[in-house]
């Protein structure tokens, strides 16, 4: 690649009709709508959502649909994780709400199995979504490497070394092993609500935090040198 990528890596947006007024999401969809007015700020080539994008999949139609205008008017790909909170079942708010038909926007579990691959941007993004509401391996099965670049996505917890064998929370869990059997040059994570670094840093592993408490995203730059650079870009929004 002769340019850099740039990615956008947020998580835990939860979308939902019963936002408490006077919270920074008290529509419901501001949220997504900074994190989508951030990454068109810093010119993002894709925005990652690692999971729980929505509160539930029995949200009404009327915040599906500003959800779906507000991805129908990103004009950057958008790649969708499925969370513990939005799983990928037959009736998902991504399918009654027609986010599978948004031509840019892409989701893991709905309308594509595990992977998809960016060409021009010699890009790879895989991930296991959550297809229902119990525990499982949100790093298994790492991927061969296809691309120059490639970018994992995971929603669950982390746990390190000391508590790894008796984890202090049930479900949903990965450990140092994973994350550096995935080889992959960046990992996004979603479900903890603060921003975080993870690993023993043999691959770059970090949480996003949710747009609510972190009021950050993570601006993922692969350089033309092939470095992997994160920073965290303060949230935008049109108050």
């Amino acid at each position: 690649m002769s340019t850099e990528i740039v990615l956008v890596h947020s998580s835990d947006l939860h979308v939902d009709e019963d936002r408490a007024a006077g919270s920074r999401n008290s529509d419901g969809t501001a949220g997504l709508r900074s994190v989508l007015m951030t990454a068109r700020a810093v010119r993002a080539d894709v925005v990652l959502l690692a999971g729980d994008t929505f509160e539930n999949d029995q949200l009404g139609g009327a915040i599906l649909e500003r959800a779906r205008g507000l991805l129908a008017d990103a004009d950057f790909p958008v790649v969708i994780l499925p969370g513990n909170h939005d799983p990928a079942l037959a009736d998902s708010v991504f399918v009654r709400g027609g986010f599978a038909e948004l031509s840019n926007v892409s989701i893991l579990g709905v309308t594509h199995d595990e992977a998809l691959s960016f060409p021009a941007l010699d890009l790879e993004i895989w991930g296991h979504a959550h297809r229902d509401y119990f525990s499982m391996a949100p790093l298994r099965g790492p991927r061969p490497r296809s691309t120059r670049w490639q970018v994992a996505m995971a929603h669950g917890h982390y746990e390190p070394p000391a508590t790894r064998a008796n984890p202090l929370r049930p479900s949903w869990i990965f450990g140092d092993e994973e994350i550096a059997a995935t080889g992959a040059d960046y990992l996004a994570l979603g479900h903890w609500d603060r921003a975080a670094r993870v690993g023993n840093g043999v691959v770059p592993a970090y949480y996003s935090g949710s747009p609510d408490l972190a009021q950050t995203v993570n601006m993922v730059r692969l350089t033309t040198a092939g470095e992997v650079v994160v920073t965290r870009e303060r949230l935008l929004n049109d108050a």
